[in-house]
Formats: C-alpha cells, structure tokens, sequence
C-alpha cells in the first residue's frame, strides 16, 4: 500500500467518523459498542482500501459496518446496555436538549426491539437515507425484502408505547 493510499484512507476515516459512528450507535444502541464497532470496520476496511473502487466506498463501508454488527451480535460477547444519555456533544442552545435526548434513547430503544436485519434496515433507509434499492445493495438482498422489513419495522416503531408521544404529535401535525 502506497503512502497516498494510507494518506488518501487516513482522510476518508477521519471524515467519515462521525457519520459512522453516529449510524453504528443505532444499530447497536450504545455509544461506546457503535465506536468499537466502527474502528473494527475500518480497520477491516483499511486492509482492502487499495481494492476497493472509490465510487463504491460509502456502500463498500456501510455493508461492512452491517456485517460486522451481525457478527457482533451473532458473537454475544458484550451484553447490550443502553445509555440514558448521549455522550457526544450536542451543538446548540440548551433549550430542547433534554427532550432531544429523551427522544433519541426512546427511538434507540424502540429500535433495539427490532430484529438485527430490520433494525439494520430502518437505520440505513431512514437514518443513512439510503434508496431503498441502495438498502438492497448494502444489506446484499431483494428489494422485496427491503420493502417488508420497512413496513414490519414501521410498524413495530409505531406501536412502540417508548414512541407513542412522537406518533400522537406527528398525526397532530
């Protein structure tokens, strides 16, 4: 691997971070898990960098991250303990900040209910906003699939009683 791979990596890796890490937390529902999960994705990620085509990082990346989540969790080698707080900072004015947190630990774990595939599903579609055809691709299954997992995860999220105010407030709307 050349030095202006390793450099051309450092900076994707660095760019990326945030967006990963933030999309690993709700998959796995702990801040701390989603940034383990994270370096281990690009450490994999680094040992193919040359290979991989550069229009094809992100879904290239994300996939990995999936994998690696099921893996994790297929694993069971770390219990899943869900934070009352998010740890990251929070820009803005503090008004609003504890009900952004109480919603965001609700919407985790509303998605913790969900099956590893679904939950994988609903964050890349409406949290990555992916297509769903681009869902397909990453999760390496049908459109199909894509489509009956956003309507049982939708409707698992919607029933959820964690949620209830969010459903109630946007039928308001």
């Amino acid at each position: 691997m050349t030095h202006d791979s390793s450099a051309d990596f450092a900076d994707y890796a660095a760019l990326a971070w945030p967006r990963l890490v933030r999309t690993a937390h709700m998959l796995t529902g702990d801040f701390h898990e989603a940034e383990d999960l994270v370096q281990t994705t690009l450490v994999k990620v680094y040992a193919r960098w040359s290979r991989i085509p550069r229009d094809e990082v992100n879904r290239y990346v994300r996939r990995a991250l999936v994998n690696n989540n099921f893996s994790r969790l297929r694993r069971k080698r770390v219990a899943q303990l869900l934070m009352p707080f998010l740890p990251e900072s929070v820009h803005g004015s503090q008004e609003g900040h504890a009900e952004s947190i109480e919603h965001r630990t609700a919407l985790i774990e509303a998605l913790e209910a969900l099956s590893p595939r679904q939950r994988a599903v609903m964050v890349l579609r409406f949290w990555e906003d992916l297509s769903e055809l681009e869902t397909a691709t990453v999760l390496n299954c049908s459109l199909g699939t894509v489509k009956t997992h956003i309507r049982r995860g939708l409707q698992a999220l919607r029933a959820n009683p964690l949620l209830a105010h969010d459903t109630a407030a946007g039928a308001a709307r």
